[in-house]
């Protein structure tokens, strides 16, 4: 009867050289470019030194025996003339092959670095565009930390493969065959079998044992990336962690993910000992064979002393990179384990892409309109139910409703971030589903309800919207924002650095930098998600005024909670449940008394009750002195 854990260890040492072999197909287009000759040739010449250091390497340890015979007297025939320069000559040059191989190795390492940065390059590039052309799903799906991870680990992954293959792996499995060579020429048959034997168990050695801790260290690395993804996370949220005092949860929490870091550490450190352990012996047992036959055959006068010196040197210069083998061997399962995850990204469809067939959108009046859209992130929870309604051009419509209504997912698919399961969007009698998704996005502006900025400066942020606009483009865009003379007074003004997501600048700052930067691209559409509800009363009345402007001309779709920036809208829809449940005019829906009307009612309360305490926070402030009197006041409100 089979073992099933034999049967499952065999599928999945299957299954792992299936992953390597289609990580390797992957990755030899990178490593053999077929548009550039120029690192091509780098490529041939540089296994031409590889083979001529090799033969250096192989020829020193006879420089060295040649030393030895001369030393002990022990040279015959041919020998005699070739050590007619003596054992100072010898030694000589046995130094100058050290130094030509050196440099032999050194000029192929550098020839090969091009090859290799050049991969890296082009592959980390792929997959970053790549990263960029997948859903929003996928993203929201995937923590960044651990993205930001996959692609620094892929990419070094690559100059380790590189490296350890081309520098280390070729040339000692071409060394490994010329010692055998030499031994099999120099003595005989029965040095070369030992040799190989000793080579084959300690390669098999290192296999298995490396199998073993292939594991480990993929746990290591999954703790690695949990313990990289809190700290990211919490750092990000670092004003949530202040307001809630969370500093020392937050610190428990990376520590219980540093200490599985741990532990996996240790074990990896311990297995690690286990294989260097194992390696040594095996290497001296195969050493101590060879050269206890090198004794007989000195002894029986069928070798010198000088060929006992050369077995022992040529035994020890291999063992240096034969060392490398075991290491060689992780690192290179590990690269491509690493590698292996950026091409499982690389090998994920986007969930949106263009149609071969996609045309640019010709966008010029810029109608919007939704035609029976349904939508549900999850089978089992439809957002959208037959939404159907038109921005005609130049026009503003307003999208309100409950929260949870989907409102927001609107944008979400006028921007192509997901495709609706049935009916259609089309600009200007364009089906966006058919149009390339870079000249739709081109052509709609978006002030979203929650800004992020890159970490760069507040000049950079704003022309994101344009980045050919000049200065005073800029400077023009963010006045209309309403928000240049805050730059202005700022001792950087424009250069000013805004810090991780914007967190320098307050919740309002940012929100006007991102108007900014959507003004400054002046598109054809216009999409304003909560555009000034993280802005003070004032400060949104004149936004408001700001779009206002910018919106003439052109279509707007305004999604709003707060009703009072879309009373002047042409047309306001009620979403209800993912569906229209009213639609009309701000007079119109006031005058149907339906469920706008009692938003609408709702929150001129909470606008009353909002004023109505200030008034009275304001009053008491001005008319009570500090003290007992205060805390009685407070008491009685």
């Amino acid at each position: 009867m089979s073992d099933p854990d034999n049967g499952a260890d065999a599928s999945g040492a299957a299954g792992d050289a299936q992953g390597f072999r289609r990580t390797l197909e992957g990755l030899w287009p990178y490593l053999w470019p077929h548009d550039r000759a120029d690192l091509r040739r780098r490529i041939y010449f540089g296994f031409l030194l590889l083979l001529v250091a090799k033969i250096v390497t192989v020829m020193m340890p006879y420089s060295f025996k040649w030393a030895v015979d001369a030393l002990t007297g022990e040279s015959r025939g041919s020998e005699a003339a070739m050590l007619a320069g003596g054992a100072v000559f010898l030694t000589v040059l046995y130094g100058g092959m050290r130094i030509v191989m050196a440099l032999l190795t050194q000029w192929r390492d550098g020839l090969f670095a091009s090859v290799a940065m050049n991969a890296v390059r082009r592959l980390s590039l792929e997959t970053f565009r790549h990263m960029h052309a997948l859903s929003l799903r996928f993203h929201l799906e995937r923590k960044t930390g651990r993205l930001t991870r996959v692609l620094e680990r892929g990419r070094l992954g690559i100059e380790e493969l590189v490296r350890m293959v081309v520098l280390h792996l070729l040339p000692t499995m071409l060394e490994f065959a010329l010692v055998l060579g030499v031994l099999w020429w120099q003595f005989d048959w029965r040095y070369a079998a030992v040799v190989f034997v000793m080579v084959s168990a300690y390669l098999v050695f290192t296999y298995k044992v490396t199998e073993w801790r292939i594991d480990i260290r993929r746990r290591m690395n999954e703790s690695d990336n949990e313990a990289n993804t809190k700290a990211i996370d919490s750092l990000l949220n670092y004003e949530t962690v202040k307001y809630f005092g969370a500093e020392r949860r937050e610190a428990e929490r990376y520590d219980t993910s540093l200490a599985h870091y741990e532990k996996a550490s240790v074990d990896t450190y311990v297995s690690l000992s286990y294989l260097n352990g194992g390696q040594a012996v095996i290497f001296s047992l195969g050493v101590v064979a060879v050269m206890v036959m090198a004794v007989y055959d000195v002894r029986a006068g069928t070798a010198t002393v000088g060929s006992f010196v050369m077995v022992n040197a040529m035994l020890m210069q291999l063992y240096l990179p034969l060392n490398f083998m075991g290491m060689l061997y992780r690192e290179i399962r590990q690269a491509l384990i690493d590698i292996g995850e950026m091409f499982a990204i690389l090998s994920r469809d986007p969930e949106v892409k263009d149609r071969p067939d996609a045309r640019p959108l010709t966008a010029q009046g810029g109608e919007l309109r939704f035609e029976d859209v349904r939508f549900a992130y999850t089978p089992d929870r439809p957002i959208l139910r037959g939404v159907s309604f038109t921005v005609p051009a130049g026009r503003t419509v307003a999208v309100v409703g409950p929260s949870g209504a989907g409102k927001s997912t609107l944008s979400r698919l006028i921007f192509r971030f997901y495709e609706p399961q049935s009916g259609r969007i089309l600009v200007d009698d364009q089906d966006i589903a058919v149009v390339r998704q870079d000249s739709l996005r081109d052509a709609i502006g978006m002030v979203p309800q929650d800004t992020v900025l890159f970490n760069d400066t507040i000049g950079y942020n704003i022309r994101y919207g344009r980045p050919d606009a000049s200065d005073d483009e800029v400077a023009e865009a963010a006045r209309f924002a309403q928000i240049d003379r805050f730059i202005r007074s700022l001792p950087q003004g424009y250069d000013t650095q805004v810090g991780e997501r914007g967190l320098k600048l307050s919740g309002g700052e940012k929100q006007r930098v991102a108007i900014a930067r959507t003004i400054l691209k002046s598109p054809r559409i216009l999409v304003l998600d909560e555009a000034t509800s993280a802005l003070d009363t004032f400060t949104e009345r004149e936004i408001q005024h700001a779009l206002d402007k910018v919106s003439e001309g052109r279509t707007t779709l305004v999604i709003a909670h707060r009703l009072s920036t879309i009373v002047n809208a042409d047309e306001i829809i009620v979403l209800d449940k993912g569906e229209v449940a009213e639609r009309g005019t701000h007079a119109q829906l006031l005058a149907r008394a339906g469920l706008y009307a009692a938003l609408w009612s709702r929150q001129r309360e909470a606008d009353e009750a909002r004023a109505t305490l200030a008034r009275n926070a304001e009053a008491g402030a001005g008319s009570l002195p500090p003290g007992g009197p205060v805390e009685r006041q407070t008491e009685t409100v």
